[in-house]
């Protein structure tokens, strides 16, 4: 008899005092926003944590993939000389994957009356082919029409231009080898300007980088900014860009002295290290939520207790141990943490699958940009779930639900059935 009270009979009472009866209407509405504030606290939880995971991972994405691990340029100058021998010996060091030289420069985009201020990049088409991330973004026109007058723009540059693939457009350049902080008009007159064919569009999703940035062939960009053997840097790659500063060494030692290095943590750190502070600092205010919901679970808690006083003596004068009530109560307490927990880890896992979705939906309804590329340099809404962080964030709803429980569990199992059958 022991056993099957311990077992089926706790989980049956725990069960119906999760049931209000009518009478206990105030009870149940108690609980129910105990149930809800967990599982908002969870759901929210899940998609605040997914979305600062989706900027971290897409931030560092487009910086290794777009902008290279490290740079090796010139210490005398603008444009580095030799640098198809330079990258040649930094191919050889080991754990570099390429080294890829270009020729980087401001210029001016013009059609019609729009304008845009980009970076004309110059490189090898043989290497923007093999950036697939480049190469597989192409919403317009085709690379392989990228050759001598002919330009690649960002999709966001196609838009402010109002051009397509195909379309005509004009370039003022600086040459490379100008003065330091010249102005191109500062002797009065226009550097000259030439006309270029839209070979392609890139769209990558990086905001900042479609609007920022146009490519020529390498060749192109030599004649374009008057620097006929030459190139503003090497882009280098390499196996583990997170621990990039092992490479440093190296490859300084390969370039030789009259290089020097800039890599992609020296410019990022500040902005990925604030993207951490905030996402700690937002994970701790929501898991408060979590708190507020645990203290209502208590208050509801300690509600029913009061109510089962009477039930509470019959089950002791009838041979329940302390034990058994002290489980039946927390039973009932954790069952609501549990299904809040899991019914705002499913809310939190379909919102953060779809938030891109969601966000369309939304901006469609109220007709306003909610994520603004302007402002967040993504076209994009990012999100990445981590199942790691998931299970620590059901780990923790689920443990203060149970602590929650602890108290008012207590004082059931502590209520003597004589002053409780007493006062009915």
């Amino acid at each position: 008899m022991s056993n099957a009270i311990f077992g089926a009979f706790e989980r049956m009472l725990a069960l119906r005092y999760l049931r209000a009866r009518r009478e206990e209407g105030f009870l149940s509405v108690i609980a129910a926003f105990s149930l809800l504030g967990i599982m908002l606290g969870v759901g929210t939880l899940i998609v605040v944590t997914s979305v600062f995971n989706g900027f971290s991972a897409e931030f560092l994405k487009q910086i290794l993939e777009f902008q290279g691990d490290l740079s090796v340029l010139s210490r005398s100058g603008p444009v580095l000389s030799g640098f198809d021998e330079l990258a040649a010996a930094i191919r050889r060091v080991p754990g570099v994957t390429a080294a890829t030289p270009l020729l980087d420069q401001q210029a001016v985009i013009l059609a019609g009356n729009n304008w845009s201020l980009v970076h004309v990049r110059g490189e090898r088409i043989e290497d923007i082919k093999r950036n697939r991330d480049l190469a597989d973004h192409i919403t317009g026109g085709s690379l392989d029409d990228l050759g001598e007058d002919a330009i690649m723009l960002g999709a966001e540059n196609a838009r402010t231009l109002g051009v397509k693939a195909g379309d005509t457009v004009g370039l003022l350049a600086v040459p490379a080898n100008s003065a330091s902080g010249a102005s191109p008009v500062g002797n009065g007159a226009l550097p000259p300007r030439k006309s270029f064919r839209v070979a392609a569009v890139f769209d990558t999703g990086f905001g900042v980088f479609d609007k920022s940035f146009a490519f020529v062939s390498l060749a192109t960009a030599q004649t374009l900014f008057a620097v006929p053997d030459g190139a503003t840097s090497i882009q280098v790659f390499v196996q583990d860009p997170e621990n990039v500063w092992r490479y440093r060494t190296p490859i300084a030692d390969a370039a030789g002295d009259g290089t020097r290095l800039y890599d992609w943590q020296s410019g990022a750190s500040p902005e990925l290290e604030l993207v951490k502070t905030q996402r700690s600092v937002v994970f701790l205010i929501l898991v408060l939520i979590i708190v507020v919901a645990a203290f209502n679970v208590i208050s509801s808690m300690i509600m029913l207790v009061r109510s089962k006083g009477h039930d509470i003596a019959i089950l002791r004068t009838m041979g329940a141990t302390r034990g058994m009530i002290l489980r039946i109560f927390m039973m009932t307490g954790s069952s609501i943490g549990a299904i809040g927990t899991l019914l705002g880890l499913g809310a939190g896992l379909a919102f953060a699958d779809n938030i891109e979705a969601i966000r369309q939906f939304i901006q469609w309804v109220i007709g306003s940009d909610v994520f603004s590329e302007d402002i967040y340099f993504l076209s994009r809404l990012p999100s990445r779930i981590e199942t790691g962080e998931v299970a620590t964030i059901v780990a923790i709803a689920f443990f203060l639900s149970v602590v929650a429980t602890i108290y008012p569990a207590w004082r059931a199992a502590r209520l003597d059935p004589v002053e409780a059958l007493r006062h009915e």
